[in-house]
């Protein structure tokens, strides 16, 4: 009695989503149909690795960390206002987007106590969404009779010390949506992937002296 073996063909799909670059790839694994007793036939099919995007990021360390809450707010505030990158305004199935906004800001106070050595002997570190909410909540802990005494110290404004940072999206003429991100030691640019992106913010850096 003659037995005969039927293989199904077996197909795959792979795809491998990160950040940058995306990869695709295809593999085909065939069989044939044998009588008993022969090999089985089988063959891979695989497709070139083709690079489909090139997302890049840059950053620029600035040589003096800028002075203070009131001069970076000036200089993120000046981006938005006169739009220095020739971002423009598009369509999503939202609605109308902006040309650029702020996406993301985060501002960190830190309040030294200390005795009269000059001795710290506590700190406190508040941070806020906004400037307006840095700037009164430090005066309220500088303030606050009780919890000078609860620290056992004078409270100092450590300026040296604040962080802040904030994020603006950005819509590229040639569709493209990138990011530039600001925080008092650097200002980086992200997920860009035409050089003419990331020189149009440097020119635009070179005129703000803060930013040197």
């Amino acid at each position: 009695m003659t037995i005969s073996h039927h293989l199904s063909h077996e197909f795959a799909f792979c795809r491998f989503d990160t950040v940058t670059p995306i990869y695709s790839f295809f593999l085909y694994i065939l069989t044939s149909t044998r009588d008993p007793g022969k090999s089985v036939d089988r063959s891979i099919s695989m497709g070139d690795f083709v690079q489909q995007t090139n997302v890049k990021s840059a950053v620029r360390a600035l040589t003096t960390p800028i002075a203070d809450v009131a001069a970076f707010n000036t200089i993120v505030q000046a981006v938005l206002t006169t739009n220095p990158f020739g971002c423009t305004a598009y369509e999503t199935s939202s609605g109308q987007m902006p040309a650029m906004e702020k996406t993301r800001e985060g501002y960190t106070a830190r309040i030294l106590y200390e005795d009269d050595e000059a001795n710290t002997v506590g700190t406190i570190t508040a941070r806020a969404g906004t400037v307006a909410g840095f700037n009164t909540v430090k005066s309220e802990i500088l303030a606050d009779a009780e919890m000078t005494a609860a620290m056992g110290g004078d409270p100092i404004n450590d300026s040296e010390g604040e962080r802040y940072s904030a994020t603006i999206k950005c819509h590229d003429p040639s569709g493209e949506i990138y990011y530039v991100a600001f925080s008092r030691e650097e200002v980086r640019v992200t997920s860009y992937e035409a050089d003419a992106i990331l020189a149009t913010v440097e020119t635009w850096a070179d005129t703000v002296a803060a930013l040197a």
